[in-house]
């Protein structure tokens, strides 16, 4: 059955690998800042900043099957280096944007419908220089199992904690040829991440294929999270 998707901030990165995976079945919108990469894909394009703007309603369908929550940050600092301001940026964008977004859309989720938050292996590990970042991250958290025991059987909640994946986001650690290798080491797996390791997961948490999965935080960090091989 062909669904709508939405996507909060697909048009680069993990979101727009995920939009890519599903246009061939299913009606895909992207709301985010800019579309520049979004020329070739037939998505229906809402442009939207998610920490200042209301999502417009008249752009969205009367129902919604599936929808994902892509924006994010990395603040990595010293704890006594990063300023309050800075953790109420990173709580602004990462949850309380998207506690907006939910709460706008819920109405139009259709029965049996999916959303997709995500997090990052810092919160579940305890990760030095990840205070911020951590803080915000473990609010969704806390907020997917939540979200999902209150409207529990129509609509499924879950959040994927990736570890260090290769984005714009993560790119000064990753910016030469010795950081990618000490990354790499740092996992089990012996490789850091690639955004399609994480829109595969995505797509298949917005599909019927996981209807039994509700409330989880599934991590896809190279086995970070729960192997220890040193």
């Amino acid at each position: 059955m062909s669904k709508n998707i939405l996507l909060i901030g697909g048009s680069h990165g993990i979101g727009f690998e995920i939009a890519k995976d599903l246009l061939d079945e299913h009606t895909v919108y992207v709301a985010s800042r800019t579309n520049e990469q979004l020329g070739n894909l037939d998505v229906n394009y809402i442009s939207f900043d998610a920490t200042t703007d209301t999502l417009d309603e008249a752009q969205l369908p009367n129902e919604i099957h599936g929808f994902a929550y892509c924006p994010g940050s990395i603040n990595l600092k010293p704890f006594k280096m990063l300023s309050i301001d800075t953790f109420k940026e990173d709580m602004e964008l990462n949850f309380f944007a998207l506690v907006n977004v939910v709460k706008t859309i819920l109405p139009r989720m259709a029965t049996g419908s999916s959303m997709v938050f995500f997090s990052t292996v810092a919160v579940s590990m305890g990760m030095p220089f990840h205070t911020s970042v951590a803080a915000a991250k473990g609010a969704i958290e806390g907020f997917t199992k939540s979200l999902a025991a209150e409207y529990a059987p129509n609509i499924r909640v879950n959040t994927i904690a990736p570890s260090l994946v290769d984005t714009a986001l993560a790119k000064r650690l990753l910016n030469n040829d010795r950081k990618k290798e000490l990354m790499s080491e740092r996992h089990p797996l012996k490789r850091y991440g690639h955004t399609l390791d994480i829109a595969n997961l995505a797509v298949f948490l917005l599909s019927d294929k996981s209807g039994w999965m509700t409330g989880q935080i599934l991590g896809v960090d190279g086995g970070m999270s729960t192997l220890n091989i040193n």
